[in-house]
């Protein structure tokens, strides 16, 4: 999540406040949530250990959890983004071409956020 400060306001209260720009970055399907961080570390994490349950171990998630993520995403997408057998799980090239367009948009968001934040 990114938080962008600009300047000290004083509230009713008289406490001095932060006011700030906000934002989570999803990328939705039909609108609906699809992807986003939580997802997106989750699949390079999969990619990492190669496994879903090492991958929401390594996360402090349950396997329950992590399953039903991929099974969101796999689900939502026009093909399977994680690929699971006896020997453990592997993202496919259009999981892999998804991270990296996630990562790119959501830096540009916070950029914007941060302009954002400039004229607040």
């Amino acid at each position: 999540m990114v938080v962008c400060y600009t300047r000290r306001m004083t509230t009713r209260s008289r406490k001095t406040a932060q006011l700030r720009a906000d934002g989570r970055f999803w990328l939705t399907l039909e609108g609906m949530n699809f992807l986003g961080r939580g997802r997106v570390e989750l699949l390079q994490r999969i990619r990492e250990t190669g496994s879903i349950s090492k991958a929401a171990k390594a996360m402090k998630m349950s396997y329950k959890a992590a399953w039903d993520a991929v099974d969101a995403i796999n689900s939502a997408w026009q093909s399977p983004l994680v690929e699971s057998g006896p020997g453990g799980s592997r993202l496919t090239e259009d999981a892999e071409r998804l991270i990296t367009a996630f990562l790119k948009a959501e830096a540009r968001h916070t950029v914007f956020l941060e302009k954002l934040a400039e004229t607040l």
